[in-house]
């Protein structure tokens, strides 16, 4: 849902622009406005996915009419705007979709979509060719049952990689995009194959939040300690799999903060790279499909509304209005919690603003960090998210967890070697084993399934919330497709190169 200027353009622009677009100039510095707005232009949308944050499915009652838009389009211009997104919901679902993204352009603007890509067929990827549209990014959150389950769509993930091949033969640049959770975690290596066998020319990855839907399931969610797993994989994945394929990968603003990784990953690696703070209000600007108007799409809207596009004129919100204000001016003062006494406070400013005030109910203080884990981790410590609060089931709507300190001997039990454990590694030889067996059995027999293959369930052990790794059979029909017997291997290729990616960081490469 969110994105920050500095990272890569998530509309993946041209090699000779993708600096030159969103990227902050000589001279503004002193003078922060939005250059890159991501915009919902409808709530509208053909899929029902578990982690949405705006719950988006019906159109708003109230969206902004074609004036409307054509309108704001011609005030982002005028406010100094580089770039913008155009999200949902589903943007294609508006009618007049390809209007606003030609407007944009016409206005001297990069515009680029964001989608899910369950329709984007031949037509409507001509009408963006057609429109100037210059980047799409398709979400690919995961190997084919685990996106499909979190999109809530069978055929979901076969729509979006289909999609994801046409854009890339199309004169418009391909990008992709991913969440990362307890489910999709694992699969990092296999799916980063995936996107370079695509075409994708950028990667960008950002972790699951507790907002909207996502906040209905919070055993989606990872865990602080989690950063110690991430971090290192997102290096080798990016070592191994994406820099030799020619593809790009550009952490989300809440894939943070600092620590040994921070030069390697951030805004796609180079010469002095760190995170600035969060751009929301100061560099970025969200507007919602009604006309809201925040400092970041992602925000809570009962929160961070400043105004209303199509009723106040947006160069005065940004300005003037406390709830983008407070954005920009904040400072170490302002932060609570551990965030507070951190020696990168002055810089960081805790990280996402979206990210800690859904977990913990205000902005100010986000677990979600490498620098804070590794430090808690030299104490004997981690943190734990703990669910205490449900969200109201409203569109950008959050609950509350508690955060817990406790000493890792309590928490994990079994020996730790660079933040994985050595039950995870037993874990997964037993996932294989099952997987193979299953394998064995589609190939041999032909009638028969394992009742737990579904792939969530073998994440369940290898995160090690399962207590069980019988195997349970069910007599269920099938017919010997070949295609079956190929995703099985597939899947099975995603738990050995997992396994192997754990071995390189226990004993190295």
């Amino acid at each position: 849902m969110t994105d920050d200027l500095s990272r890569a353009p998530i509309g993946a622009l041209p090699e000779e622009t993708r600096v030159l677009v969103r990227a902050v100039r000589d001279g503004e510095w002193q003078a922060p406005h939005p250059l890159y707005v991501v915009w919902e232009i409808t709530l509208a949308c053909d899929l029902g996915c578990k982690h949405c944050g705006s719950r988006a499915g019906p159109a708003r009652e109230t969206e902004l009419s074609t004036a409307q838009c054509l309108d704001v389009v011609r005030q982002m211009a005028e406010m100094g705007v580089r770039e913008v997104t155009l999200i949902g919901g589903e943007a294609y679902l508006r009618e007049d979709w390809d209007v606003i993204a030609a407007a944009i352009g016409k206005a001297g603007m990069a515009c680029g979509i964001t989608t899910g890509a369950r329709n984007l067929d031949a037509e409507r990827l001509k009408r963006a060719v057609d429109a100037g549209v210059r980047g799409i990014s398709v979400s690919l959150d995961g190997l084919e049952r685990t996106h499909d389950a979190q999109r809530g769509a069978p055929g979901a993930f076969q729509a979006a990689v289909e999609a994801a091949r046409r854009v890339a033969a199309s004169p418009i640049r391909l990008a992709t995009n991913t969440q990362i959770n307890q489910l999709s975690l694992p699969e990092l290596p296999a799916l980063a194959n995936l996107l370079a066998d695509v075409g994708s020319k950028a990667w960008q990855i950002q972790i699951t939040v507790p907002m909207g839907r996502g906040a209905d399931r919070p055993g989606l969610l990872l865990q602080p300690w989690q950063m110690l797993e991430l971090f290192p994989l997102l290096a080798w994945i990016k070592r191994t799999r994406l820099t030799p394929n020619g593809v790009r990968l550009f952490p989300g603003n809440n894939i943070g903060y600092f620590g040994p990784y921070e030069r390697e990953l951030r805004y796609g690696g180079g010469e002095g790279a760190h995170w600035a703070g969060c751009a929301a209000g100061k560099w970025c600007l969200g507007i919602e499909a009604d006309g809201k108007i925040k400092g970041c799409p992602s925000l809570p809207s009962e929160d961070y509304t400043g105004g209303f596009a199509g009723r106040d004129d947006l160069a005065e919100v940004v300005a003037d209005t406390p709830e983008l204000r407070f954005l920009r001016e904040r400072t170490r003062d302002d932060l609570w919690g551990y965030c507070r006494s951190c020696y990168y406070a002055d810089v960081c400013k805790a990280g996402c603003t979206w990210t800690s005030h859904c977990l913990l109910g205000r902005s100010g203080n986000n677990p979600y960090c490498i620098h804070r884990a590794l430090e808690h981790e030299k104490d004997g410590l981690r943190e734990r998210l703990v669910h205490a609060q449900p969200a109201p089931g409203l569109p950008f709507d959050y609950g509350r967890f508690d955060l817990v300190v406790e000493t890792l001997p309590e928490a994990d039990g079994p020996p730790t070697i660079g933040g994985f454990t050595l039950e995870r590694l037993a874990a997964l030889d037993r996932a294989i084993e099952l997987k193979l067996f299953e394998c064995d059995c589609v190939d041999a027999l032909g009638h028969r399934e394992l009742a737990h293959s579904d792939l969530g369930w073998i994440m369940s052990i290898i995160a090690g919330a399962a207590g069980t790794t019988t195997a349970v059979w069910h007599g269920k029909r099938f017919s010997r497709e070949s295609d079956r017997l190929m995703a099985l291997h597939e899947e099975l290729q995603a738990l050995r190169t997992e396994r192997e990616v754990i071995e390189t960081l226990l004993i190295g490469a």
